[in-house]
């Protein structure tokens, strides 16, 4: 990077990789937990209750909800490395945590600490992606970020479940305290801060009275009243609400279908790996096409999915379905993220982009507790149907709010 800012992809590549590099560990850490968490929850733990199994999704949903608008407001006071630094720090103690944990509720305490680390990381290497390479490519920055984020979840989903099947759990949190303090280290070193980059877009930004707003009329903005804006919170709020259903009940559902722990681990890793490696292509697309056919598609197609679960009878045709809703995932993730850089002007487009956030992984919260208390009453094909149905008309919903 040389010491005039310039906006562009090409213009900034060396940073560009590093952060993608970044952003890899940061899903990495999630990644870790999505196989053995909801397994060894009832065989370690002694965790009977499908709410109290999955409530170690609800406080990573709301510690993640509430840094991604504290980050987003706090990135433009204090600077984006920062709060990427930040993240790390929180993010260390959770695989020690969870290595030595002698009860569930150190479990819960444990991925509190990371949903703030993902809250603060993970946005943080939105922002500066976004901040980077400028207006024109925000679908493909946000495509790259994203997909490396979602194939490392993939590939340490995989890498978990194998450990897991061969008795070695606790390889899993060794590998996490490792990717931690990598991360760290390259935040620290390595990493620049892009507040110069804002500056400059917002120089050649058109001022309007929008410039000034308040952090409560970004949040009213946001959340309902501008409608691009609502339609793309209430979708990933439902997005990561099923997201949130694949992590935490369907590793229990797959075991009670007969499929053993190593095909589970399989299975849940398709689903993030083709959602990740589908967003090289989605997010770059989204900005040739508009961003309205690829979410009210993706959301659909990801409600389709998960409902053809509860028609499948062997490995091959739940592959299907996990493969549905990587595709479906992979047409709305990234594409969102646009709908809000798209609508929000560079002075608040991250205290824009941490509202949604809020939205969206708030979803997990909404998602856990709903899940949980469905599967409890009516079991988790009962839970599978009505968040299948509840996702497919939310992507109606969106597909009406966004159109021209």
């Amino acid at each position: 990077m040389t010491d005039s800012p310039r906006l562009g992809l090409r213009a900034n590549l060396a940073q560009f990789v590093l952060l993608v590099v970044v952003n890899a560990f940061v899903g990495a850490m999630v990644g870790l937990e999505r196989v053995i968490l909801p397994v060894l929850a009832s065989s370690r733990w002694g965790v009977e209750s499908y709410v109290a199994a999955l409530s170690f999704i609800v406080t990573f949903g709301l510690a993640k909800a509430l840094a991604n608008t504290v980050a987003g407001r706090l990135a433009e006071r204090a600077g984006r490395k920062r709060l990427l630094i930040l993240g790390w720090l929180l993010g260390i103690p959770v695989p020690l945590m969870l290595l030595w944990a002698p009860s569930w509720a150190w479990v819960v305490a444990a991925n509190a600490l990371l949903g703030l680390n993902q809250g603060f990381a993970w946005t943080m290497t939105v922002v500066m992606k976004i901040d980077l390479v400028g207006p024109k490519q925000r679908g493909l920055a946000l495509g790259i970020n994203e997909s490396a984020g979602y194939a490392a979840v993939s590939l340490a989903a995989l890498v978990s479940g194998f450990w897991l099947a061969a008795g070695h759990a606790e390889w899993t949190f060794a590998l996490g305290a490792g990717l931690a303090v990598t991360g760290l280290v390259v935040s620290m070193l390595f990493i620049r801060d892009t507040m110069d980059h804002v500056a400059l877009e917002q120089d050649a930004h058109d001022g309007t009275e929008e410039e000034t707003l308040s952090w409560a009329a970004i949040f009213k903005g946001v959340s309902w009243k501008e409608r691009h804006l609502h339609a793309a919170s209430q979708a990933g709020l439902v997005n990561n609400l099923n997201d949130g259903l694949a992590w935490g009940l369907l590793p229990i559902f797959f075991l009670q279908v007969g499929i053993s722990t190593g095909h589970s681990a399989w299975l849940l890793a398709i689903y993030p790996l083709i959602w990740g490696v589908g967003q090289l292509f989605t997010g770059g697309w989204s900005d040739r096409v508009g961003r309205r056919g690829p979410i009210t598609a993706g959301m659909v197609l990801q409600g389709i999915s998960i409902l053809f679960l509860l028609s499948a009878n062997d490995l091959p045709t739940y592959a299907i379905a996990m493969v549905g809703m990587g595709i479906g995932t992979a047409l709305v993730y990234p594409t969102l993220l646009a709908v809000i850089s798209d609508h929000a002007a560079p002075a608040w487009r991250s205290s824009a982009l941490g509202v949604y956030r809020l939205w969206r992984d708030g979803g997990y919260v909404v998602g856990a507790v709903l899940a949980g208390l469905l599967a409890d009453s009516v079991g988790p094909e009962g839970a599978i149907k009505a968040i299948g149905g509840l996702t497919v008309l939310s992507g109606l919903w969106a597909g009406w709010l966004l159109r021209p």
